[in-house]
């Protein structure tokens, strides 16, 4: 039982949080993208689409990654003579995958429709590379796309913490690749 202090302790901090625009049940889970994040166009080897301001980029050119915390978005462009298929991801890539990919679960393969065009789809789970700052890892949601045109693979991999809500965020991301003219 609160003492009527303490009570009245509780209430003003509320109070303070209240006035600097703190809802209480508003906190995200680690790895939400804010729904106010910036997005800015990055310019790659064959290849554009945009990312959130301020993540760090590594790689250049056909390969790069971009990150912040345990999110990730990766590109990889690579020469394939065939497209990809639900069938032929199934079949290849997710035993590749099972064997390469650290706590890997298997999600879905299906095809999806992107602005750019059709996108093989492999969802997954993975852990996390360390926190640099705390060493820790977590489970993340993976979402894999696989684009292909003229002898060209884009493969677009999106990673967040599990639970996380970053439906409109990664579509903006799919969405926006596009293949270099």
């Amino acid at each position: 039982m609160l003492t009527r202090s303490a009570l009245v302790a509780v209430l003003a901090s509320i109070s303070v949080l209240a006035g600097q625009g703190v809802a209480l049940g508003d906190v995200s889970p680690p790895g939400d993208i804010p729904d106010n994040q910036a997005f800015v166009t990055y310019r790659g080897a064959g290849f554009s689409l945009k990312t959130p301001e301020g993540w760090i980029r590594s790689g250049r050119g056909s390969s790069v990654a971009f990150a912040d915390k345990y999110n990730a978005i990766s590109v990889e462009i690579r020469a394939v003579a065939a497209a990809p298929t639900v069938a032929s991801a199934t079949r290849r890539q997710l035993p590749l995958l099972a064997k390469t990919v650290k706590g890997f679960a298997a999600g879905t393969v299906t095809s999806v429709r992107r602005a750019s065009g059709r996108a093989v789809l492999i969802t997954y789970r993975a852990t996390s590379a360390a926190s640099a700052v705390t060493g820790k890892r977590v489970v993340n949601d993976v979402e894999r796309y696989e684009f292909w045109r003229r002898g060209k693979l884009a493969t677009l991999t999106l990673q967040a913490p599990h639970g996380s809500d970053n439906v409109d965020a990664w579509k903006l991301v799919t969405d926006s690749f596009r293949w270099a003219p």
